[in-house]
């Protein structure tokens, strides 16, 4: 999924001409995936499309059918949304949403609803809602009763500690069960959440909860990462130290060390001992229900705030129809809290699945850890990033052989373009009849525009689909749509998992600015992307790091698919960077496999792999090593602030340690600043 945080200013000017890419109408590729015909007539997609046929008396042969009423009819299709997965609501809607344009657009006015009632209405009360798995191979099950019960319990004592709606609760923590409770129990009572992982300390957490006031803040004592416990105590008492908001604190040992002699905060065991049974406040449609962060490379992390009922209605979309799952389906999506996926994870819970928390390193004690989680819980959704695939190809994994993957039904891939080749890795080394659903979209609307459907083929690197309800569209420079041509990813219709507003943007015109001030009225996301003439979509890379070539824009994405696919290199990033005396360069910088080196021979392989399979234009400048490559706490290639360095900014302003995997990483791309070194190897 080519998930991209953040939502700021885009840089490129309105106009800019898109990457080079395919023209006119092409022929569809063969498929990589087809849907067995007797398992999509029972899919739950094509329960809804019966739904609708039922209730309007129309009929959609196709998905692409479907599709077309869903964004031409937005009233008849979010009505038949929320009437199909039964929404429940104290007080019924006015309407489905009224005539004002984006973002301005309300929904379901009237409506009073709250989402962790709707998570926790499901279930037989002892089969699994929580399976928790710690990296040493800890293993808890937590049935729904259960669940129902912390819940319950710590929903009563925030209330017991002044907690009403619209106060901020806050957690600080690895992605276990107690996270899981915490955001359910602040749902519950109508206070909004916000998570932060340990991975970041506590200046990086702060920066982000400064800016709410939170009331509650939940810390845990540690964490466990590829092998090792992190002590986070101190971190937790400075990050206590720098809310002066807080109320009370609470101690969670996912660690199990002890606590200071003095330390007054509340304790986990104590906070979740009663029996109360949830009490759900109902609360208005738009209220809101989270906060979540960009990656904060570009300045302090934005808060973008999402509601109760607009994750409500999408999520039980994208999860019950696009994803297809359903009671008792065990959903495994490697994530952690600072990530919208912890939240689409969590959301599970909305569907009836069983949802599996991994809290670890997937590569820890080797590439096939998620494999091995996959075959023990009988995983029928398994959600991975593009790097761990490739990081199993390369490590020659046999997954479909190795492991007892037979109830795995859909491979979900976020977090970058996935390259073509993964898809028939997958096919011929995970399972013939494993569905690849890669997704893009973002935390920008904690959901998802395009991606796989269980009733449409799969295309090596293409995505199967726009969603159902996305009016997703290309744009050329003149703001018309475009088809089999690279153009501007725009949504022309609004959703209602559109942020209801940043924080801290009283006014509105950070929001304004950030999506609609390019097309006034319509979603500019900052991709670049291609609707083929055989209906899916293709991602080629962010519009705000585009490469020129001679006026020419390329996508950094079409560089990756080739260049990720040689066995030499581990990893690679590139960037295009104007200069100050007026030059362009355009480097590519490698990691290399450990035992290889970058000789002449292999930039010439490299380059001979850009042309033949990208283009000549596609070939940079020059190749370099690097020891490290940078990324944001999601993963993904920080390629903006390599850039920005290049182009000589000091690092303080490129982005802060905390937004940052590998902070020394970054800071030695400063030796680039000004542009290529002074004697940098000729390209072949």
């Amino acid at each position: 999924m080519a998930v991209h945080s953040g939502a700021g200013a885009h840089e490129d000017a309105p106009g800019a001409r898109p990457p080079a890419g395919p023209t006119g109408p092409a022929a569809a590729p063969p498929p990589v995936w087809s849907p067995d015909p007797a398992t999509a007539r029972h899919s739950r997609i094509a329960r809804f499309t019966e739904f609708v046929a039922r209730r309007t008396g129309t009929t959609h042969p196709d998905y692409a059918s479907l599709w077309q009423w869903s964004v031409r009819d937005l009233d008849g299709f979010w009505s038949a949304i929320w009437d199909f997965f039964r929404i429940r609501s104290t007080h019924a809607p006015d309407r489905v949403l009224d005539d004002t344009p984006m973002p301005g657009t309300r929904w379901f006015p009237g409506a009073h609803l709250n989402y962790a009632e709707h998570a926790l209405r499901g279930g037989s009360p002892t089969r699994s809602a929580v399976v928790s798995v710690s990296e040493d191979g800890t293993t808890t099950r937590t049935s729904w009763a259960e669940l129902r019960r912390q819940v319950g319990a710590l929903a009563a004592w925030l209330r017991r500690e002044g907690v009403t709606p619209g106060d901020r609760v806050v957690g600080y923590l690895p992605n276990t069960l107690h996270s899981v409770v915490a955001f359910l129990a602040t749902a519950a009572v109508g206070a909004v959440w916000s998570a932060c992982g340990q991975d970041y300390g506590a200046q990086g957490a702060a920066a982000r909860f400064t800016q709410l006031e939170p009331v509650i803040l939940f810390a845990a004592d540690g964490y466990r990462w590829n092998g090792k416990e992190h002590d986070r105590r101190d971190e937790s008492a400075e990050l206590h130290r720098a809310l002066p908001t807080l109320r009370r604190t609470v101690r969670i040992p996912c660690l199990g060390l002890p606590q200071p002699p003095h330390d007054h905060a509340a304790r986990w065991e104590e906070v979740t001992a009663g029996s109360e049974e949830p009490v759900f406040v109902p609360l208005p449609f738009d209220a809101p229900l989270w906060v979540l962060f960009s990656s904060g490379t570009t300045g302090v992390p934005k808060g973008i705030v999402h509601g109760h009922g607009g994750i409500l209605v999408d999520h039980h979309k994208l999860l019950g129809l696009h994803l297809d799952l359903g009671p008792g389906d065990p959903f495994l999506w490697y994530t952690t809290p600072n990530w919208m996926m912890w939240n689409l994870l969590v959301s599970g819970l909305l569907v009836d699945a069983t949802i599996v928390l991994y809290d670890g390193s997937p590569g820890h004690p080797g590439p096939h850890r998620l494999w091995e989680l996959a075959a023990e819980h009988r995983v029928t959704v398994l959600g991975v990033s593009p790097g761990y695939l490739l990081a199993s190809a390369r490590a020659g994994l046999e997954p479909g052989r190795d492991q007892d993957l037979s109830r795995l039904r859909t491979l979900g891939s976020t977090g970058a373009p996935l390259p073509a080749a993964c898809y028939h890795w997958v096919r011929d080394h995970v399972g013939a009849g494993v569905q690849v659903a890669s997704t893009t979209g973002g935390t920008d609307i904690a959901s998802g525009f395009a991606g796989g459907v269980p009733t449409v083929p799969v295309w090596p690197g293409e995505m199967s689909a726009p969603l159902l309800g996305v009016a997703l569209e290309a744009w050329d420079a003149d703001g018309s749509p475009v088809v089999d041509e690279v153009g501007e990813l725009v949504v022309t219709r609004p959703l209602p998992s559109m942020p209801l507003a940043f924080w801290n943007d009283p006014d509105g015109s950070r929001y304004l600015d950030a999506y609609f001030g390019t097309y006034p009225g319509v979603w500019r996301h900052g991709d670049w992307m291609t609707r083929t003439s055989h209906g899916s979509v293709i991602v080629s890379g962010r519009s705000d790091s585009t490469l020129n070539r001679q006026g020419v824009r390329l996508g950094s994405a079409d560089i990756y698919a080739v260049v990720d696919e040689l066995p030499q290199l581990r990893e690679s990033l590139v960037i295009g960077a104007e200069l100050p005396d007026g030059g362009y360069w355009m480097p590519l910088f490698v990691v290399m496999e450990p035992g290889h080196e970058l000789t002449d021979d292999v930039r010439a392989d490299i380059n001979a792999a850009i042309r033949t399979e990208a283009s000549p234009r596609h070939v940079p400048d020059t190749i370099l090593a690097v020891p490290a490559l940078p990324h944001t706490r999601t993963g993904k290639r920080m390629e903006v602030p390599v850039k920005r360095l290049v182009q000589g900014a000091p690092i303080s302003q490129v982005a802060g340690r905390e937004a940052v995997d590998d902070f020394d990483a970054l800071a030695y791309f400063t030796r680039f600043a000004g542009g290529a070194p002074p004697h940098p190897h000729p390209v072949r």
